[in-house]
């Protein structure tokens, strides 16, 4: 009765604050979504809960095969879901003419809740026409920012493996391959005879940056993308085609001769990783948390603990002759832009769907979204927002957020994150109660073996964000095909680098490599100083 109750109270309280929506006719609002992903269930509460107070149902389609490819026929064919989110190729549809112009539809009087969301990041999100075609869908944090995890992008290694050499500072990439190295000696299969794979690499589709992006953060760098930028004289320049680029490919080259990577790795796709990484047998990788976050629930979920990942900022060793290098792998808060929904030419209502995204910036409906219902899905207490250990674990459960969240519509629209004017924490895993007590037993146990508090303890504190953002947002759409024939030629010789048969094999074919791609990179590099310039400029400015 208690669940009943506070369901009720939830429907009447979003009720009495969006009643605009209650009057409008039902429609169906057609959702593309630029990655994999599974269906809701058709009694979803979370979903059913909007479609009785806005009058809104959704009908969503996961991204299924290449991602380009599949918005390159959308794209010739118009064929634009309402709302669109074109993934990590997003530029794509802005460039197609696929979305409308959501400035139009924000102003302070009638959409209160987006203009306060967009207005303290205006400068780094408008294009320089001033349109806004995707309000970024994460990044934009209120209050302070919290960092319990570092969510991006660092070299992984599962658990285990640290607890078997008795919890070791894992600070270079030698000590890194060298522990996997001596695991995998020491303990070549799992309990059932499964044999363990070392260190996997990603490298379909957009994903790529699996493979070409870990040499600027070895480096001392946060995450640019392809390029490397000196923060005190802005200079650019593309990282893989230097001489501190090799000494990392040599690792996997040498590292691959020893069998610790397999050949399987380079023609993996992405749900094939994610069922290896899930398996629990590959025991280290360079990726973004968040890439693999349904391996890691899948994990948690069979209760393997220790063979989830914890992430390491590692840098050169000293003897690459690059002198001492302090990591930097956390930034500052960077919006996410262009990513996200975007609202395509094709709806028939995009004042509706505005307005939809109003109401889901409200207090009350990012609780619901972010939180659940109370005394369902969390309580409060001294008016704190906690969680059950129960309650804490059924949000890492792929099936119960299948029936219980509206995890895809989260994710690709507009949300807040940091922390509410009361102190709680808008992600339920961030709140420090939630965080540290409903840990697993294994993770509190592994953590107090380094003597830390949070897996971010492992790395040095976030630095400000640049002028420019992250360089990784930057459109390159004036130098698509260049760009595209940059990330083309890595993608088609740096596996078979690493895959060289001997260090001759792999001087000549490295050598042919950096001569192949200078052209494309020497552009690439140009084109990104003047638009890194521009935006210092304009932020400076």
């Amino acid at each position: 009765m208690r669940k009943l109750l506070a369901g009720i109270l939830a429907i009447l309280m979003v009720l009495s604050l969006c009643s605009f929506a209650a009057a409008e006719e039902p429609i169906v609002v057609t959702v593309f979504r630029g990655d994999p992903g599974d269906q809701p269930t058709s009694d979803n509460r979370i979903y059913k809960l909007i479609e009785e107070t806005f009058g809104i149902k959704f009908e969503i389609e996961f991204l299924a095969g290449d991602l380009d490819e599949t918005l390159g026929t959308k794209i010739a064919g118009e064929d634009y879901p309402d709302l669109f989110d074109g993934g990590n190729s997003a530029e794509k549809l802005i460039n197609a003419g696929a979305l409308i112009d959501l400035m139009p539809y924000i102003s302070e009087e009638k959409t209160p809740n987006l203009y306060a969301h967009i207005q303290p990041i205006l400068t780094q999100i408008l294009n320089e026409d001033g349109q806004l075609f995707i309000i970024p869908n994460y990044g934009r944090n209120y209050n302070a920012q919290v960092q319990n995890y570092c969510n991006g992008p660092a070299f992984f290694i599962q658990k285990q493996v640290l607890a078997w050499d008795n919890y070791p500072q894992i600070k270079t990439l030698d000590q890194y391959f060298d522990l996997l190295e001596r695991y995998i000696a020491a303990n070549p299969t799992n309990a059932d005879g499964v044999p363990y794979t070392g260190f996997a690499i990603l490298c379909e589709g957009w994903r790529h940056f699996c493979l070409i992006n870990p040499v600027q953060h070895l480096m001392g760098q946060p995450n640019e993308g392809e390029v490397y930028i000196n923060r005190e004289t802005y200079e650019v320049e593309t990282f893989i085609d230097k001489d501190y680029a090799r000494p990392y490919y040599a690792k996997l080259n040498e590292m691959f001769n020893k069998g610790l990577i397999s050949r399987d790795t380079f023609v993996m796709n992405y749900d094939q990783y994610i069922a290896a990484i899930s398996s629990g047998t590959v025991l280290g990788m360079f990726d973004q948390t968040w890439d693999f976050g349904s391996a890691t629930a899948a994990l948690e979920t069979a209760g393997m603990y220790e063979n989830t990942y914890i992430a390491l900022p590692l840098v050169y060793d000293e003897h690459y002759g690059f002198g001492v290098i302090s990591e930097q792998y956390l930034n500052g808060a960077v919006p996410n832009k262009d990513r996200g929904f975007g609202i395509s030419v094709n709806c028939e209502y995009p004042e509706r769907m505005v307005a939809l995204f109003e109401a889901l910036l409200s207090d009350e409906w990012q609780k619901i979204l972010q939180w659940g219902i109370e005394g369902e899905d969390y309580y409060v207490e001294g008016g704190r927002m906690l969680m059950t250990s129960e309650q804490y674990h059924n949000r890492q459960d792929a099936t119960w957020k299948r029936a219980n969240t509206a995890v895809t519509i989260w994710e690709s629209a507009p949300k807040k994150q940091g922390t509410m004017d009361d102190g709680n924490v808008w992600d339920p895993s961030l709140q420090p109660e939630n965080y540290f007590a409903l840990m697993s037993e294994y993770d509190q146990a592994f953590l107090a073996a380094y003597g830390y508090k949070v897996p971010a303890d492992f790395f040095n504190a976030p630095c400000e964000i640049a002028p420019w953002g992250e360089a990784w947002q930057i459109d390159k759409a004036p130098i698509q095909d260049d760009y595209d024939d940059f990330l083309a030629i890595q993608d088609e010789w740096l596996p078979k680098i690493i895959m060289a048969a001997d260090e001759d094999e792999f001087d000549e074919l490295w050598a042919e490599f950096v001569e192949l791609i200078t052209p494309s990179a020497e552009i690439y590099a140009d084109f990104m100083q003047v638009e890194v310039l521009k935006l210092v400029e304009q932020t400076l400015n």
